[in-house]
C-alpha cells in the first residue's frame, strides 16, 4: 500500500465527515417540516375544509433543506467513492 492509497483513504473519510456534518441538520429539519405539513393535511382532511395548495414558506424552506442535505449526501458519496478507490488501487 502506497501513499497515494492513504491519500485517497484520509481524503474520502475526510469527504464522509464533512457531508455527514452538512447533510445531519437540513435532514433533521427537512423531516420535522414534512411530518407537520403531513399532520396539517391529515387536519384538513378530518376537518374537512380545503386545503390551499400554493407555495407556503413552509414548502419553500423544504425545498432549500432538501437541496442542503443533497449537497451532503453528494459529498458523502464521493468519500465513498474515494475509499473503494483507495483499496482498489495497488
Amino acid at each position: 500500500m502506497g501513499a497515494i492509497n492513504i491519500v485517497l483513504w484520509v481524503a474520502g473519510i475526510a469527504s464522509v465527515a464533512l457531508g455527514y456534518r452538512q447533510a445531519r441538520g437540513p435532514w433533521a429539519r427537512y423531516q420535522q417540516l414534512k411530518e407537520q405539513d403531513a399532520n396539517e393535511s391529515r387536519y384538513n382532511a378530518w376537518r374537512g375544509g380545503a386545503r390551499d395548495t400554493g407555495t407556503t414558506g413552509a414548502s419553500v424552506a423544504m425545498e432549500v433543506l432538501r437541496a442542503q442535505a443533497q449537497r451532503g449526501f453528494i459529498l458523502i458519496a464521493a468519500g465513498i467513492v474515494l475509499i473503494v478507490i483507495g483499496f482498489l488501487i495497488k
